[in-house]
């Protein structure tokens, strides 16, 4: 970063500015910030997508969580009724004691 020692050294004299060189100064920071608008709003653009990407996911793991309880639920429920058709049993073979 580029630091201007010039500026640094004026703050700490305090040095008294004209008119004109106040007029300067201002005119000079205007130009500053106009040439940086162009920078500022494409960073405002790229921090906008980023958010609509992280709101996409969140809602999505939202989404899915409620799904994944939703079918919790309903096979808990499908276990307690007894409309299951029990395993087919057999029956154990005893050896002939002779």
């Amino acid at each position: 970063m580029y630091i201007n020692h010039k500026n640094k050294k004026m703050a700490k004299e305090k040095v008294e500015l004209s008119e004109e060189q106040m007029a300067a100064k201002r005119e000079e920071l205007t130009i500053f910030y106009k040439e940086n608008i162009v920078h500022l709003k494409a960073q405002l653009e790229y921090e906008e997508c980023l958010r609509d990407i992280e709101k996409a996911r969140a809602e999505r793991v939202q989404a899915q969580m409620f799904l994944a309880q939703a079918m919790g639920a309903s096979t808990e429920e499908s276990n307690d009724t007894p409309d299951e058709v029990p395993a087919k049993r057999t029956l154990k073979k005893v050896a002939d004691e002779v």
